[in-house]
């Protein structure tokens, strides 16, 4: 155990088993140089407790990664909570979950993440402040991802094809849920030709009906000739398999760990293909979470949110006077910030 948290330069573990609740919960602290831990609940069926933990570890690390470049003055931390097999009473599990974090006494702070919702944040917030994106707070990340995410792609265009607009570029959407949804519409007021993909069909026909977009089947996106990628569903979709497919000159989009592991951020840039480093340009949900909770007004958190693209155009500078991957100057950059 001691292995992994050093592996991670990970600050702290806990682990809470409240038997009345059925709660099994973990918690990893990454580093809180740059303020106490920020990161989400995720409440989903783990096939192992290892599996559990390498998760929760793995994702404070990214969080921390991210905080630090997004400029925001929280460290990285992340919960799970491991599904219960049997029947359990939701509201009760998740104010016992409320109970561990009050128990940290302020030096982690949780929010949604996969499988929790909004009204289980409310549940925490009857046992401890230490929550962000209550039913209160009104706060919906997905807009304010998808606004960092269009100012990173007007960095990367900027950078990549010497253009200061995307009107009339071809741009190719993978999943158009809600952020990939939003995302969308700016790109499309702002005179973008899409082409998207998504299981949900009645995903694809609203983006039919709302922005005249061309659509592929889910596997085809890859094929599509365009100026721009922009995953915005699954992780790992940018791998040994799909670069070689790849038409286009940037890879940019909302979507967690695009890359399937560290090697193919380098095959890219090999490619002379420009990847704008997920944890950097979807880092506006992250922000409004942030800033949200400081209480904020939303005039700032746009703001933050559109600094990104300054953020990204400096990194992409980086990598073309080094010749190395933006997303390696990225850490490098996030690593100084929490290590030096």
């Amino acid at each position: 155990m001691f292995d992994r948290i050093e592996r991670a330069d990970l600050n702290e573990l806990h682990f809470r088993h409240d038997e009345a609740s059925g709660l099994r919960a973990i918690i990893a602290i990454h580093n809180t140089r740059l303020g106490p831990a920020l990161g989400g609940c995720r409440f989903i069926a783990y096939q192992s407790d290892d599996d559990a933990i390498d998760d929760v570890i793995r994702l404070a690390r990214g969080m921390s990664y991210k905080a630090a470049i997004a400029n925001v003055p929280q460290g990285g931390g992340k919960a799970v909570i491991l599904k219960p097999m049997q029947a359990f009473d939701r509201q009760e599990l998740f104010q016992a979950f409320g109970s561990f974090i009050h128990d940290l006494g302020g030096r982690y702070i949780t929010a949604v993440d996969s499988g929790s919702l909004i009204t289980d944040m409310d549940e925490v917030a009857r046992n401890t402040p230490y929550v962000s994106g209550t039913s209160k707070d009104g706060l919906d990340p997905s807009p304010v991802t998808a606004l960092g995410v269009y100012a990173g792609i007007v960095a990367a265009v900027k950078h990549q094809l010497q253009r200061d607009s995307v009107n009339g570029l071809r741009i190719a959407i993978q999943g158009v849920g809600n952020v990939g949804y939003a995302l969308a519409a700016l790109l499309h007021r702002d005179g973008a030709r899409l082409i998207v993909s998504d299981a949900d069909a009645r995903r694809v026909q609203r983006c039919i009906d709302e922005f005249a977009a061309d659509t592929v089947a889910v596997d085809e996106i890859y094929d599509v000739d365009c100026d721009l990628f922009a995953p915005c569903g699954l992780g790992g979709v940018i791998n040994a398999d799909t670069i070689p497919r790849l038409r286009c000159n940037i890879v940019a989009g909302a979507a967690n760990n695009q890359l399937s592991d560290d090697v193919q951020g380098e095959v890219l840039h090999n490619k002379g293909i420009l990847y704008a480093p997920d944890y950097v340009i979807n880092a506006g949900g992250l922000i409004q979470v942030s800033l949200g909770y400081l209480k904020k007004p939303a005039s700032e958190i746009n703001q933050r949110t559109l600094a990104l693209g300054s953020t990204l155009s400096d990194l992409f500078a980086r990598s073309h006077a080094d010749n190395s991957p933006p997303e390696q100057i990225a850490n490098r950059v996030a690593e100084a910030l929490l290590f030096d």
